[in-house]
């Protein structure tokens, strides 16, 4: 099992957020969590990638069958845990071409295995970008200086793509993206899925699944995951809207 969480609680400022989440994920599968806003979706995702402004209360969380919960965020990255935001920050001064070289190069040494050289890193570049359609001179500028939505999702996507995650969590990947963008991102993660890796998708509608098809498809209430089904339950809560699982819950 590539990820566990059993009855996993997280709270912010001594307000409870998560109240129990289970959650399994394999290699080779995709999950998407869906839910309304304030539901929890984004705290699981930070609690996981290792955000300190949550507190972890009860449960636990296992990575490849290690304990996440007492690495530091810089070691579950370099355990190949990846968190794609939902609002991408800017690094002024940094080109994305050495936060790259030194994010991959970190990893590698994380692994045991010697840096790329310049050549290959930059073939590594070459090919990755292709798969989200970025342009050179955007790997040129700062990491996400004066981008754009859709270019700073790109980015993420394509930082992604050179760090090749065994773990990827996209935090509402799909948030202010036109249609054009929400196509080259979700081609990006379709073309990176392998039977090796595993990728939790966060969103509130189905319009991204459409593109990037869940194995599995998690519904987060009040900090609980309350239903699980196959991607035809994204269809189901687009034609009948949360309000139905709220009515659902309360006749339980």
């Amino acid at each position: 099992m590539l990820l566990q969480i059993k009855n996993l609680h997280a709270q912010i400022n001594g307000k409870e957020i998560l109240r129990g989440v289970n959650l399994e994920v394999k290699a080779g599968e995709v999950h998407a969590i869906m839910g309304p806003n304030g539901t929890g979706k984004s705290t699981l995702a930070s609690v996981i990638a290792g955000r300190e402004v949550f507190e972890v209360t009860a449960g636990e969380v296992l990575y490849n069958g290690k304990n996440l919960l007492e690495m530091p965020v810089e070691q579950r990255a370099r355990e190949g845990i990846f968190l794609g935001f939902q609002y991408p920050v800017e690094i002024p001064g940094v080109s994305i071409t050495n936060f790259m070289r030194t994010a991959l190069n970190e990893v590698r040494k994380y692994h045991g295995q010697e840096p790329l050289s310049g050549a290959a890193f930059l073939a590594r570049m070459e090919e990755k970008k292709k798969l989200v359609e970025i342009q050179s001179k955007l790997t040129n500028r700062s990491v996400n200086e004066g981008f754009s939505g859709g270019e700073k999702k790109k980015n993420e996507i394509f930082q992604m793509a050179m760090l090749e995650p065994q773990l990827a969590i996209l935090d509402e990947t799909d948030s202010g993206l036109d249609i054009d963008a929400l196509r080259i991102v979700a081609n990006g993660v379709n073309a990176l899925r392998s039977k090796d890796n595993a990728i939790i998708v966060i969103t509130h509608y189905q319009r991204l699944l459409d593109y990037i098809v869940p194995d599995i498809v998690h519904v987060l209430f009040d900090g609980k995951i309350v239903k699980t089904g196959g991607k035809e339950l994204a269809l189901e809560l687009e034609g009948k809207g949360y309000d139905w699982i709220r009515k659902e819950l309360e006749t339980r």
